[in-house]
């Protein structure tokens, strides 16, 4: 009988042809990034795939715009997820392909992650909301 780890990753939700995108992406960029590579196949894998006029309305999807907090400082933030052409950070919008955006995709308003930071360390996110704009290009 297995246990259940306390860092068990929540079940997570995407949309199937953000899902392919994606999955190409994670291993065009396997060498670059390996780990941000790496993490990101493993939630596509992992990930429950929906139709795109089927995907719950609170699930972070491509170019969904995500409040969540870091439990380990308390800090808010709001981002944009977005492909890596479209990233400004000053502008809230946050790449799919770093470790942050890798950890967002598939989550819903209420869950959180225990997700590797830039700095080594691992970081409870926990997504406070979720709103999508109509279909972005």
């Amino acid at each position: 009988m297995m246990k259940k780890k306390a860092g068990r990753r929540p079940a997570i939700h995407m949309i199937d042809s953000e899902a392919e995108t994606l999955a190409n992406m994670a291993v065009a960029a396997e060498e670059r990034i390996p780990q941000v590579s790496e993490l990101l196949l493993e939630e596509i894998d992992r990930a429950t795939l929906y139709k795109a006029a089927r995907i719950p309305a609170d699930v972070v999807t491509m170019h969904s715009h995500v409040e969540f907090v870091d439990e380990a400082n308390g800090t808010s933030r709001t981002v944009q997820l977005v492909y890596p052409k479209d990233a400004d950070i000053d502008a809230g919008r946050v790449s799919i392909l770093t470790l942050v955006g890798a950890g967002l995709i598939g989550l819903r308003e209420g869950q959180s992650i225990l997700w590797p930071g830039r700095d080594g360390h691992r970081r409870l996110l926990t997504i406070t909301r979720v709103s999508r704009e109509a279909e972005a290009a």
